[in-house]
Formats: structure tokens, sequence, C-alpha cells
């Protein structure tokens, strides 16, 4: 076997080139956007380079066939709760099924991350924000969400018998987007729907500043400072809502009101992986005219939830079911364009969101991902993230 730095265009190609090889028999494999990876690995479209650096590497056989990749990454921003050492990170993990290939992988950036002063890494981690590219798939081998990672069962033991330890489960949570909310969830919405100090309102596209308001407000309250998570201001906001605005569905993101101060949010997008299928990873002129079409005539069926937050003075009232069942009103109407609701993670270290998301209605268990960690020092004791 040999191990192949990343250094050029070519190698670079051959890093994406691992992933479809190894996944692309798998029929619930959606392959990521190309652009999408490498803007990862690219300085002038990755802040997390002002803190930090990352490194690639690609594995082959003898007879030169890609057989596993890996990327290790360090980041000063990077912290967790509870850490007292320098953690590094490990990422777009890719091997064949075989655990000295593996072993391999996880030597060498081991090694690296050891030069560069750290004494544990985190895996499979992203170089950058969680929403993106975070976590092992342990449960839940269904089609990825935009931006999820996915792999093979195999890799959970390859992982394991390295000496990664389970840091944290990221759960998701999954609904039938038709299917009656639970009489619980009505009964708690209906108190809110009749006091009208509270109020509901979806996104309004030609008023983007509004909301982003809005959501700083609940975010900082609700959010910030969770599992490594900072503050945003609104800067920050309308920069992320810019982004989003292309496939932006106003009827798909939801604030709620007490006397006019936002207090909830649930924060959603169709799935466009169920348009991205479709493109074999590549983004040009003609994926981008197909993209179009399908939004239009072929719209995502699957819609998926990015954030839900309550502030912390109206968690525990009911205001989570207030805000589900007016999006209820909205999904449960003609002409019935959505089915099928899926929620990005929600750590394990959490367990008030995890609460809220379990008392949804009919929710269920839709996937579980797993943030591994493994310490270099073998004596030191290990710990699990903590709650919050």
């Amino acid at each position: 076997m040999q191990i192949i730095p990343v250094t050029d265009n070519k190698t670079a190609q051959l890093f994406l080139k691992t992933a479809v090889v190894l996944n692309k028999k798998d029929p619930n494999w959606i392959q990521p956007l190309n652009k999408d990876i490498n803007e990862v690995f690219d300085p002038k479209k990755n802040k997390a380079f002002r803190f930090g650096e990352a490194i690639r590497w690609i594995l082959q056989d003898d007879a030169g066939n890609l057989i596993g990749r890996i990327a290790a990454f360090t980041n000063k921003k990077y912290k967790n709760k509870g850490d007292d050492l320098p953690v590094g990170g490990i990422g777009f993990f890719e091997c064949i099924d075989n655990q000295a290939a593996a072993d391999l992988l996880f030597d060498n950036a081991r090694h690296w991350l050891i030069t560069k002063g750290m004494e544990a890494m985190d895996g499979p981690i992203n170089f950058g924000e969680r929403d993106r590219w975070w976590g092992l798939i342990t449960e839940g081998f269904t089609p990825p969400l935009y931006c999820m990672n996915f792999n093979q069962p195999y890799c959970i033991r390859l992982f394991e018998n390295y000496g990664f330890k389970l840091f944290y489960n990221q759960v998701c949570f999954g609904l039938d987007a038709q299917k009656q909310l639970a009489q619980k969830t009505l009964d708690r919405h209906a108190v809110h729907e009749a006091d009208p100090d509270i109020s509901f309102d979806t996104i309004k596209k030609n008023n983007l500043e509004k909301y982003a308001n809005d959501f700083v407000e609940v975010y900082n309250k609700a959010w910030a400072g969770h599992g490594g998570l900072k503050q945003l201001d609104k800067k920050q906001v309308m920069m992320m809502f810019t982004k989003m605005k292309p496939v932006m569905e106003e009827d798909l993101l939801y604030f709620a009101y007490h006397k006019g101060t936002a207090i909830a949010m649930f924060i959603n997008l169709p799935d466009i992986n169920q348009y991205f299928k479709h493109l074999n990873g590549k983004f040009g002129l003609l994926q981008k005219l197909e993209f179009v079409f399908r939004q239009k005539f072929k719209k995502s069926r699957k819609f998926v939830g990015l954030v839900f937050g309550v502030v912390p003075g109206w968690q525990g009232t009911g205001i989570d079911s207030y805000i589900i069942g007016e999006c209820r009103k909205i999904i449960q109407a003609p002409p019935f364009l959505y089915t099928e609701y899926e929620m990005q993670w929600i750590g394990d270290f959490n367990p008030k969101m995890i609460n809220v998301a379990e008392n949804f209605g009919d929710t269920f268990r839709s996937r579980n991902l797993a943030t591994y960690r493994y310490l270099f020092d073998r004596t030191k004791e290990f710990h699990r993230h903590p709650m919050v």
C-alpha cells in the first residue's frame, strides 16, 4: 500500500474519485458536489484556515487502485465543553473493509497531528462548521442529506478497532409530514393559539433583515455556548440567508413571537440532495440548468430541519408545540407538497433539545451519527462530552 499526500490538482481529483470508487454501487449513496468538498480545502473559501491548517492523503494498493482517503486538520477555534487538551480533527474518511488500510490512514493523520502539538483527534469531523460533514453514520444508512457524511457500516468497526471511543452521538429525527400530530401536541398548541400575545410568521424573502434580527435573538439565547457554538451577529446571519435564498421556500421557515419579540424558530429547507443526486458531483452550467428545472418542476418531497430553537425562558411551556402546530397548517394543506421530514442532528449531550424533538408528535430516530475521539496518550482517562 502507498499513501500519497494531496499536493496538486491531479491528487485532489483522486481524493474526490476515491469516494466514487468505494460507494458507487451503494444505491443509498448520493455523490456530493465536488465544489463543496474542494471549498473545504481552499484557503480563499474556508475561513477556518485563519485559525488552523489542513492536509489530505489518498491510499492506493500495490496495483495502484484507490482504496482509501483521509484528511487531518487543526483549528484553534475548535473547542468542546470540558476540553483541557488540544484536539485535532480527521474527516472525509473513506476506506475499503480492511483494518490494516484503515490503520495506515489513521496512523498517518495521528502522526501529523502530533507534530502540530495535538494530544487527541476527533472524527470524522469537518474543517469548519458543524452543520456539514460531521459524524460517522452508525444507524440509518439511508440517502444522506445535503453535505452530510455517508459511510459503509463496516467503517464503525474500522474506527473502534483502531481505538476510537464514542465522544457523543448525533441523533436525527424523522417524521411523516402528512400524519396527524399527537393529541398532546395539538392540545399544547391550542393553549398558545388562544393567547393574543403569541403570534406566528413565515419568513419573507423581501424582508430578510427583519428575520435575521429574529434569528439572532433566538439563536444567541437558545444555542450559543452549546457544543462550542459561538454567538452570531446580524451580518453573519444575513450572509447565511443570502446563500440560502436561492433554495429557500418561505413556507418552510417559521418564527414564533411573544408581544413581537422572537422566542422560537423552526428553520427548514427542501432536501436539495434530491436534486443533486442526478448531477454526479458536477455543478457547471448544464447542471445548474438541470437543478433549476428540477427545483421548479420536480420538487423534492422531503424537507430538512436545520435549526429548532426556543429561548430558555419559554422552554418547557409548549411553545415548541405551538410552532409545530402552525407549521402543520401549512404543510398539511393542499397541494401537500411535502411528505417526509428529517431534522439535522442534535447532540446527545443536549437532552433538552432531544426531548423537544421526541415530543414533536410521532417522530422516530431516523439515523444516528457518532463523533469519535482518540487520545494519543493511551493511559489518559477518556471522558465523553459533558451534558449541557
